[in-house]
């Protein structure tokens, strides 16, 4: 009852917000649109497989598993969902999946509703979500539902004295397939023993995007043979670490791909550069040759460019958290990120093996980046830790498609 109520409450004021605020707006409409959605698109005789992502970043833990089903069982059909707009406007037209659209408030008048038009013959959730009405509609109409790249930490409400009657949502899993031991033995001190440690799927997929990474002649031309710093992510307080030391150091190259990119934001930037600097999108061969600096200022080519780089700096860790380090890491190259990166298990394990290495302020990037540029051996071992961290902890993949049976 309370579970409900809190839902109830919080889809209210996500519809008062959605009167002045864009993401909600979105949000709302999105939600009152997927059913419309289902009964238009669904296919009755088919079989839908569900993967449902919170936004963007879970969507890329079960991206590896979407594809692989898709390999090697074409005739199922996929439906993708987002909560989140972050995740839906992004990949809204995601050809991987037969139907993408939103998934309405967890109320239990929803979760029928919606299981009923989707009628899956199985459902993925990736890593948080666990909304307790779909659960256990999905489980009352005995349909298998899986938990994907899960990670659990003592201090969430499953395992807290007051999280009795919300450890019953984890039961309703069929099975849990989780990246660590430690979550392990949270559940099982909770009677919760379905599970298995297969790791991350992001492991799988940052593999996979380095195999097909684009090749960039403008970026490329950029490079030359200088040292490069990639940049990704970065946010102002980032640039304001990075920058003064690349003003000071005119033999190294450097690529910034801002995590916001307007144009306040790439006049900012441009603003506290001292050296020729030229933007993705204007380049020509002409131009990037006689650049020091390169702003990627559109979308989609992060992954690729990490490879045109020696060095990586990961934004967002004097903010909010980190970003996706292991994009970087999966070229061999080490990584540079911020304090605020504890929630995240890939960067504990890239500091632990010196492939990754944390800054608190400018002061200890000019000491580590002077190291990197004067040290060649130092440079290359940890670029190789960084590698062989991703390579070693790929697999997850393979172990869920072991378990489950289609």
């Amino acid at each position: 009852m309370i579970y409900n109520l809190i839902i109830y409450l919080y889809a209210s004021a996500v519809r008062l917000a959605a009167l002045f605020n864009k993401k909600a707006s979105l949000m709302v409409a999105g939600h009152t649109e997927a059913f419309n959605k289902l009964k238009k698109e669904i296919d009755s005789p088919a079989k839908y497989i569900w993967f449902h992502a919170a936004s963007l970043g879970e969507f890329e833990q079960g991206r590896p598993l979407i594809e692989e089903i898709r390999k090697q069982y074409p005739d199922y059909k996929i439906l993708q969902t987002f909560f989140s707009p972050s995740g839906y406007e992004v990949r809204k037209n995601y050809k991987g999946a037969d139907i993408v659209c939103y998934l309405p408030f967890d109320t239990p008048g929803n979760a029928h509703r919606f299981i009923a038009l989707a009628k899956p013959c199985m459902a993925f959730f990736v890593k948080y979500e666990f909304w307790k009405n779909y659960l256990v509609e999905l489980n009352r109409k005995s349909i298998p539902v899986y938990s994907v790249s899960s990670i659990f930490r003592d201090n969430q409400i499953f395992f807290r004295w007051y999280g009795a009657s919300y450890r019953n949502v984890l039961k309703q899993f069929t099975h849990l397939f989780v990246q660590n031991e430690y979550s392990v033995s949270l559940l099982e001190k909770i009677s919760v023993r379905n599970t298995t440690v297969v790791g991350d799927t992001r492991f799988d997929r940052v593999l996979e995007i380095c195999r097909q990474a684009k090749e960039l002649p403008i970026v490329e031309q950029f490079k030359g043979n200088a040292v490069t710093l990639v940049a990704g992510s970065s946010w102002a307080p980032d640039e304001d670490i990075f920058i003064p030391y690349f003003n000071a150091h005119p033999k190294m190259k450097l690529i910034i791909a801002p995590h916001v990119i307007d144009e306040s934001h790439i006049k900012e930037i441009i603003g506290k550069l001292d050296r020729t600097v030229v933007r993705y999108t204007q380049a020509t061969p002409e131009t990037v040759a006689q650049a020091d600096c390169l702003i990627i200022d559109c979308f989609g080519l992060l992954s690729s460019i990490y490879r045109y780089g020696e060095i990586a700096y990961i934004g967002g860790g004097f903010g909010v958290s980190i970003h996706n380090t292991l994009e970087a890491a999966v070229y061999g190259m080490p990584v540079i990120f911020g304090p605020n990166n504890k929630k995240f298990q890939e960067a504990q394990d890239l500091l632990a093996c010196k492939g990754g290495f944390e800054i608190l302020g400018a002061q200890d990037f000019n000491q580590l980046m002077d190291r990197f540029l004067t040290d060649n051996s130092f440079l290359d071992k940890a670029g190789k830790k960084a590698g062989n961290y991703v390579r070693d902890n790929s697999g997850a993949l393979e172990k869920i498609m072991h378990e489950i049976s289609f």
